[in-house]
């Protein structure tokens, strides 16, 4: 039988030092987001039903391919912060660190590929 008071049991049970970092991140490109969505949405909005050349004639300028980069980027980046507290929450065991790594890749893939997109459009 143990007489351990309650500080005792939860000793080292307490927080990992990273959901600061974690809630960091988050708020700032969520600042990041609230300003560039509208700006992609003004952006790439004109464009919706134009033919094709037209449309890789105006993300050939400078301005719509850099808000265009930047959300993909930031929304993914965001994407991968939000999937990962989410699946830490939720999810334990081994399951937990292979859907985290999976979701980690997801979130690189797809955002190298827009950029990938966009770059190819712009040069």
């Amino acid at each position: 039988m143990a007489y351990l008071t309650d500080r005792k049991r939860a000793e080292g049970l307490g927080s990992a030092k990273e959901g600061t970092h974690h809630h960091w991140a988050m708020q700032v490109s969520s600042v990041g987001l609230l300003l560039l969505v509208p700006l992609f949405v003004f952006t790439f909005g004109p464009m919706l039903g134009q033919p094709h050349a037209e449309v890789v004639a105006y993300f050939a300028r400078p301005f719509p391919a850099v808000v265009a980069g930047l959300t993909l980027a930031v929304g993914f980046m965001h994407f991968k912060n939000g999937v990962q507290v989410l699946i830490e929450d939720y999810v334990h065991g081994v399951a937990r660190k292979g859907l985290i790594v999976a979701m980690i890749c997801l979130s690189y893939a797809a955002a190298a590929t827009g950029l990938f997109a966009i770059a190819r459009i712009a040069l």
